[in-house]
């Protein structure tokens, strides 16, 4: 079970070679955890940052903040084609991170993320 909204924490930037361990980490305490794939020089990107603290309070879910250029597997092992890329993780069966849904389609408002969110779960 997820904390509350409350006691989410707030978006957090990912170094790319350590986000593997750190997307385990957070869901060994939450039931989820949404991912915002972006690169710094987009536009589009920096447009849906601001909006992410309301997401996470909104929905109980953390914001981890991911920019694949740093590490191009990450880019290749998770498909990602265009940024921002907004992707939401569960725990699997075996207990490793598992993509339950995402949405890839440029710059998306705080509502239709959380609505996102809240389907997808």
């Amino acid at each position: 079970m997820a904390p509350d909204a409350a006691s989410t924490p707030k978006p957090r930037d990912v170094d790319a070679r350590a986000f593997r361990e750190e997307l385990q980490a957070t869901l060994t305490e939450y039931d989820h955890v949404l991912v915002d794939f972006y690169t710094k020089g987009c536009t589009l990107c920096q447009s849906i940052e601001p909006v992410l603290g309301s997401v996470a309070r909104a929905t109980g879910v953390p914001i981890l903040l991911v920019n694949p250029q740093t590490d191009p597997s990450l880019a290749s092992e998770h498909s990602i084609r265009s940024v921002p890329t907004l992707m939401l993780f569960q725990s699997g069966e075996d207990g490793s991170p598992e993509e339950v849904d995402r949405i890839a389609e440029g710059f998306v408002g705080a509502e239709s993320i959380v609505e996102f969110v809240e389907e997808a779960r």
